[in-house]
């Protein structure tokens, strides 16, 4: 497949027409019909459905789009590791992270790196540990940072020697705001908002001493930031970590941590046998001379 074929597919799904797809990529419409014609005879699969006011995507010209996306990202991340100066160090960071207080670190060095070589980029990716592993083995991040019981074997890694505190975010006129920590049986006939993440893990649910389906889980978030809206309204209370809400001033809501306390260990991870750009290298030296006390790799 050739990576230009590719961009002109991903400017069609975008476009949702080919005609206007053609007029963002500078061309005409018939060798773009023609280009994305022969990427379905080369792959063997039909990718567009060709209506008669939009064009859509097949399943498999979803799974495509996704690949391909990825695929364009990764070029154009090593072309800009390729043309960074032998002088001065230049290029792109890419990170990825779950929702943490700990991101501030990596911001910390960001800035102190940024004192020195002000031509380095920085690119943030949000998401669960999941999708910021995926990122990780695709090579579409350098970094990641992970919170929680997390297999990193196949990385290496350096855990932080700082930790996370699991509580519950609610309303300050909830029941529950009146204690100042949460235990286990006052959720039990709770509803309760937990993370997608969480959903999956075993330690809150240990902790909590119930089973996930006599629980009252009424909804399960991706970021907090949004889960806090619904929580706001009344709507349960939401499992979560601390310092991510302000909970201060004349905010409606409040934060009480679990106990006995529950907490999410840290870890940045990145490639075994990684092939760094210059500027990661001089990112991982950084972080490294920050934070190796008390550290594990």
């Amino acid at each position: 497949m050739d990576i230009r074929v590719l961009q002109y597919f991903l400017a069609v799904a975008r476009e949702e027409s080919i005609t206007r797809a053609a007029e963002t990529l500078r061309m005409t419409q018939p060798p773009l019909s023609r280009q994305l014609k022969d990427l379905e005879d080369e792959l063997g699969k039909k990718l567009l459905i060709r209506g008669s006011k939009k064009v859509t995507l097949t399943e498999d010209g979803i799974l495509l789009r996704k690949r391909a996306e990825e695929m364009i990202d990764l070029m154009e991340k090593t072309r800009a590791e390729l043309a960074a100066s032998d002088e001065n160090i230049t290029g792109e960071i890419y990170i990825g992270g779950g929702e943490t207080d700990a991101i501030s670190l990596f911001a910390q060095t960001a800035g102190k790196l940024q004192k020195k070589y002000p031509l380095i980029h920085y690119h943030i990716y949000s998401g669960d540990a999941e999708i910021v592993m995926e990122k990780l083995d695709k090579g579409l991040i350098d970094f990641g940072l992970l919170v929680g019981p997390v297999d990193v074997s196949k990385y290496d890694y350096m855990r932080l020697p700082i930790c996370d505190i699991w509580g519950v975010l609610m309303r300050k006129d909830s029941p529950l705001a009146e204690n100042e920590v949460v235990r286990a049986e006052d959720l039990w006939d709770k509803p309760l908002i937990i993370s997608h993440q969480t959903y999956s893990a075993s330690d809150i649910f240990a902790w909590l001493n119930m089973e996930s389906h006599k629980l009252n889980i009424v909804m399960t978030y991706n970021l907090i930031y949004n889960a806090a809206h619904f929580v706001k309204t009344g709507f349960g209370y939401a499992i979560t970590l601390d310092k991510l809400v302000n909970t201060t001033g004349d905010s409606e809501l409040c934060f009480r941590p679990l106990f006995p306390t529950l907490e999410a260990g840290l870890c940045i991870v990145w490639k075994k046998y990684q092939i760094f750009s210059r500027a990661s290298k001089e990112f991982l030296r950084l972080l490294k001379s920050e934070w190796e006390d008390g550290c594990a790799s």
